[in-house]
């Protein structure tokens, strides 16, 4: 995709979404941590209806090492891989409070040592808690990408770094949540809606859906 095209696919998502932003539910930075850590591999529908009702009673790091893992493991137990997350969301709630204040930490090093946490949701933590000019590539963003021929890439990494080379720093900062969200509902997995996109003349995707 030329630096033209690309230009206009930014323009045109910001004029259709001015102000995009995560579909998680959260109030804080450690709330923010907790529901990204627990939608990997689940709908932020799903994440949200069960940490509604979490944050509810324990919204810190330590009141949720005093649910312990019978308490957590029932308010979480409708999402996917709960048992997994349980054991990192109580391993990383005790590093937050040994090892910082209980406060979540503003460095890709230092989240990234959290149990659970890997580089994209680091790569969200950062962008949206702390303001940060970083892409999280996660299933939908890397469909786009390689759909569109905005970023092509084998692994979600070449992809990331092809989004960072290739968006220009105006676009960067919300550039995760447009791609996210038109890929949630508009470059759908299975049978995308190519005639509702406004992207549809910038794509390059041989198989376009416009019937």
């Amino acid at each position: 995709m030329s630096p033209i095209k690309r230009k206009l696919l930014f323009q045109r998502l910001k004029e259709h979404n001015p102000k995009p932003t995560t579909e998680l539910n959260y109030t804080s930075d450690f709330e923010l941590l907790i529901a990204v850590m627990l939608s990997a591999q689940a709908t932020d529908i799903s994440v949200n209806k069960a940490t509604d009702k979490l944050f509810a009673v324990a919204n810190t790091p330590q009141a949720i090492l005093d649910l312990g893992k019978r308490g957590l493991k029932k308010h979480i137990k409708t999402i996917g891989l709960f048992n997994t997350k349980t054991e990192n969301v109580l391993k990383t709630c005790k590093l937050l409070v040994e090892q910082h204040h209980s406060e979540v930490p503003r460095t890709r090093e230092a989240l990234q040592a959290l149990p659970g946490v890997g580089r994209k949701t680091a790569n969200v933590v950062l962008n949206t808690a702390f303001g940060e000019a970083t892409i999280a590539v996660d299933t939908h963003i890397f469909r786009v990408s390689n759909r569109t021929g905005l970023a092509p890439g084998k692994t979600p990494l070449e992809v990331e770094k092809g989004l960072l080379k290739n968006v220009a720093d105006e676009y960067k900062l919300d550039a995760h949540h447009w791609l996210i969200l038109h890929g949630r509902y508009t470059c759908i997995a299975r049978k995308p809606r190519c005639g509702a996109c406004v992207i549809e003349d910038l794509c390059a995707f041989p198989e376009k859906n416009i019937d």
